[in-house]
């Protein structure tokens, strides 16, 4: 079997609770033809780069697969008769990354510094102190 990694985007109008839906019903295609479903990343939605089918925003799903060429195919040709897919893609790896893929930690890093640095500002001024002082 070989090694791939596999990324769709669904639809803004879907809840979370639909894209885990969608994400269940291609590990189950995944897995009635042989394969295995490793890490899967959620990305939660996120700004597109320009509009797909009038949709700005998409819920980005990132999935490491070890399965054969006929269950990647199943897989894809389900993601084309769905709705709530906007695009897809499937890229066959060497090897699977252990660690976290770069868009996570980046998302992961963005978390921590914005609440560190909510703890060390310091309370802002009042306005009335400011007027004062300019007077």
């Amino acid at each position: 079997m070989a090694l791939y990694e596999h990324m769709f985007l669904a639809r803004q109008d879907v809840a979370p609770q639909q894209v885990d839906e969608l994400l269940s019903l291609y590990k189950g295609v995944i897995e009635t033809h042989g394969g295995k479903v490793g890490r899967v990343e959620n990305w939660g939605l996120r700004p597109l780069a320009y509009r797909i089918r009038k949709n700005r925003k998409a819920y980005y799903v990132l999935v490491n697969i070890d399965a054969p060429a006929a269950a990647i195919a199943e897989m894809e040709r389900q993601m084309r008769i769905n709705e709530d897919i906007l695009r897809y893609m499937t890229i066959r790896v060497e090897k699977h990354e252990k660690e976290k893929s770069a868009m996570l930690s980046h998302l992961d890093r963005n978390a921590h510094a914005g609440q560190d640095e909510e703890r060390s500002r310091s309370p802002r001024r009042q306005r009335e102190n400011a007027i004062e002082r300019v007077e």
